[in-house]
């Protein structure tokens, strides 16, 4: 009795597609600056450049991943959906002509008074 999963997609990615690759999280290894629990499970969004047989994909990423592999299973992959929140607006800074800058504060989020025992 082999009954289709009424709840299971098929995943298809094509050419120009932005995917998020799954980091396989080993043990004790300090990946992308976290350790644990708190380590990424996916990164990017990275775009898709070659589909390499029915269920790889090649992606295009960056020189600092370029020790890890550039094909990937259909498993490994997310699907990106853009969308305009995702897009971050640079702050506008005032350079000196020594290319240093004043840094003000926004706001004071938390104030608080000690109270010493001998004071």
């Amino acid at each position: 009795m082999s009954e289709k999963d009424p709840r299971r997609k098929d995943i298809e990615f094509v050419v120009d597609d932005y995917v998020f690759p799954k980091v396989t999280s080993m043990k004790g290894v300090m990946r992308f600056g976290k350790k644990g629990k708190l380590a990424p499970r996916y990164i990017g969004p990275f775009e898709v450049i070659d589909r390499v047989g029915v269920v790889a994909h090649r992606l295009e990423l960056p020189p600092s991943l370029s020790y890890d592999y550039l094909v990937f299973h259909i498993s490994m992959l997310r699907k990106y959906v853009p969308d305009p929140s995702h897009v971050l607006q640079p702050d506008v800074v005032e350079l000196n002509e020594n290319l240093t800058f004043e840094e003000q504060p926004i706001a004071i989020v938390d104030y608080q008074m000690r109270q010493l025992r001998s004071k």
